[in-house]
């Protein structure tokens, strides 16, 4: 059965907006329903187009892109909470594909119905502007970061930021995240060969500042980590939208 949005469990963690009654009654309509896939399963794929968009209400995938040899660019690693496939509502096709890297439970909301929300809820078609905004600010991170930053401080980069989004969604559990990556995924989205990733994880391991082993993700030293990456510890604490 379906979660009723009111008792959507994301909604009751606080790094999320709250919305109003007749807010949560339009998109309870708005939802068309859920969809839960496997492991592996792909969820949406590049060049096609897509009459759903969806948000993800449990489990872990991979937003990648392809180039014609076969070499693969990660560009984000989904979580619960994150909206995808707006690019595909919006235009004719989507630049990316995403893939389940776990068991995933998905929110599923009508492409057609996109409109109505902008008419009816102009507030949340807002939502939507920000939460593409927010990720076109994602993106220009991780540009700089993999053109300019050292594999280290690339390295550091992705396990702070990572490892703090999942602190909001309430996945950390005594400073540890159980995270169902490869390194070969941590390596496709910062531009390393698996061999440096390696590495660089084993040298953060050295100096006790993180570790990564059998799906399990420890920060020791966030802040040293952070320092590492020239990270702007700035962010706003803003809670931001869930559709």
């Amino acid at each position: 059965m379906a979660t009723d949005c009111r008792d959507c469990p994301l909604r009751a963690m606080p790094c999320f907006e709250n919305l109003r009654e007749d807010e949560l009654a339009f998109i309870s309509q708005f939802k068309a329903g859920e969809l839960d896939v496997a492991a592996g399963t792909p969820i949406m794929i590049e060049q096609s187009k897509s009459p759903q968009l969806f948000t993800v209400l449990r489990g872990m995938g991979l937003r990648y892109k392809t180039l014609s040899d076969g070499r693969r660019q990660v560009t984000n690693f989904i979580m619960p909470g994150d909206l995808v496939g707006v690019q595909g509502a919006l235009l004719d096709g989507l630049s990316y594909s995403v893939e389940a890297t776990t068991e995933m439970t998905l929110c599923v909301f009508r492409r057609s119905e996109l409109w109505k929300l902008f008419r009816a809820h102009p507030e949340r078609g807002f939502d939507l502007t920000w939460l593409v905004c927010k990720e076109e600010h994602f993106l220009g991170e991780a540009l700089t970061t993999v053109g300019q930053r050292s594999a280290l401080e690339r390295i550091s980069w992705a396990l702070v930021h990572i490892h703090d989004r999942a602190r909001e969604l309430r996945l950390v559990e005594n400073g540890i995240l159980t995270f169902p990556f490869r390194q070969q995924d941590l390596a496709d989205a910062l531009g390393l060969s698996l061999v440096h990733t390696n590495k660089t994880l084993a040298k953060l391991r050295e100096r006790n500042l993180a570790t990564w082993s059998e799906g399990l993700l420890r920060i020791n030293d966030r802040e040293t980590l952070r320092e590492i990456a020239m990270m702007d510890d700035s962010a706003s604490s803003k809670p931001r939208p869930l559709l």
